[in-house]
């Protein structure tokens, strides 16, 4: 898993980044198929004051690619947003790539008969 976290308009700090990469052990941990993990931490200059804290990421793992970005006022709190979007986010593919859409034919009702075909 390739991991970069970048920063605009704000120096990514060795607490930014260890903060970042404990936060991603948690969807790391759910599904493991992760193959690059892209984290961008930027700082608006808006004029309002209230959101100017933004993270954005983009995940790609085997057979798909998340983005998920969230905005806050505190930096720390924007990624908290960000990694609980995420893990919701990798949790949903996960159980729809465990699914497969159908239930296995021993695992139907004893009752269970296919229909005949009409010719």
């Amino acid at each position: 898993m390739n991991l970069t976290i970048s920063g605009h308009h704000l120096e990514v700090t060795a607490a930014i980044r260890e903060y970042v990469q404990n936060k991603l052990e948690r969807v790391t941990r759910h599904f493991d198929q992760v193959i690059d993990i892209a984290v961008i931490l930027t700082v608006d200059n808006l004029k309002e004051k209230e959101k100017r804290q933004k993270a954005e990421i983009n995940l790609r793992m085997s057979g798909k690619t998340v983005y998920v970005e969230s905005l806050s006022q505190d930096l720390y709190a924007a990624i908290d947003t960000l990694i609980d979007k995420l893990d919701r986010q990798v949790m949903k593919y996960k159980n729809k790539v465990q699914q497969h859409g159908h239930d296995a034919i021993k695992h139907l009702p004893d009752s269970y008969e296919p229909a005949a075909s009409a010719l």
